[in-house]
């Protein structure tokens, strides 16, 4: 195998930043997304016919809601979104923010899991967008294979994890308390496509291989920054124009970052736009990522 240079992988530094949504209720997903999961109304703007609204935890944007009725609802069949994974600094936060979205009667618990790196709760949003909550545990005790993260998933009691974290303070805080989005699970047609794409241009490292019909996918060492999977999506050609996912963002540390990004996406004769703070290119099947400079602006975020 042909040894990746630091020309060919992203940098150490590389981290998630807000995922995008198409939304047909604006004000009614805006509600849920701060009652369940204890976000704030950080910005909003008109461009168009559509209207953006962005939200987050303190003055980190987490999610870009992105009104535009009249698609239809989100397929589960079709490429794009499994599910965002907002990422939270203790167990005693997670706490706070599951038992908030398990009260709201709009929410659908989906399952919660050990993943031996993290522990990690599933929602389903009321417009059918996967949603995880999760906190990681100490990086010194996640268990290396070669190359790649030991990540599996076991049994996790919810009660019994909300009964040993959950406290009053966190959940007074509210969005006053650090929020992430630690990483972006994708629904794709096909795990080679994918790898091909995400790891090959983009520049992640692959971190696991081992999960049937899945491959993830991080830099800087990370278990994962991105996930894709066919469990639902086997074989889905390109995306049609619907709710759900707008936007993956990308976040690195230097201008250099972007232009060895560019010069990976020319010599697969991909096709990108770039300003300078960013490069956007569309994946496959057709969803958008855009990768940018750290201290991006609300402002620059409305206007992808």
């Amino acid at each position: 195998m042909t040894e990746r240079t630091d020309e060919h992988v992203l940098d150490p530094a590389t981290a998630m930043g807000a995922v995008s949504l198409r939304v047909g209720d604006l004000d009614g997903m805006s509600d849920y997304y701060a009652k369940a999961f204890a976000m704030q109304p950080l910005e909003e703007r008109s461009r168009g016919r559509e209207v953006h609204r962005v939200l987050g935890r303190r003055t980190t944007p987490l999610v870009r809601l992105v009104h535009t009725p009249g698609l239809p609802a989100v397929d589960p069949g079709q490429a794009g979104l499994f599910h965002t994974a907002f990422l939270f600094e203790s167990p005693q936060s997670l706490a706070a923010t599951v038992y908030r979205a398990a009260q709201d009667p709009r929410s659908r618990f989906v399952g919660s899991s050990d993943h031996l790196v993290s522990e990690a709760f599933y929602f389903t949003d009321p417009e059918g967008n996967g949603v995880e909550l999760y906190a990681d545990r100490d990086r010194s005790s996640w268990v290396h294979d070669g190359t790649e993260i030991r990540m599996t998933t076991r049994h996790l009691d919810p009660n019994a994890y909300l009964r040993r974290h959950l406290t009053q303070d966190p959940l007074d805080a509210g969005p006053t308390l650090a929020g992430t989005v630690g990483h972006v699970h994708l629904q794709v047609g096909d795990l080679a496509t994918a790898r091909a794409f995400y790891v090959d241009a983009l520049g992640f490292d692959v971190t696991l291989t081992t999960s049937p019909g899945a491959l993830f996918a991080s830099a800087g060492g990370y278990h994962h920054h991105l996930a894709m999977n066919t469990w639902n999506s086997a074989g889905a050609g390109p995306r049609a124009a619907s709710l759900g996912l707008g936007d993956v963002a990308v976040t690195v540390p230097r201008p250099a970052d972007l232009d060895a990004l560019a010069e990976r996406l020319r010599a697969r004769r991909l096709d990108y736009s770039a300003d300078g703070r960013s490069v956007r290119v569309l994946d496959p099947w057709g969803t958008q990522v855009t990768v940018a400079l750290p201290d991006l602006t609300v402002d620059e975020l409305m206007h992808r």
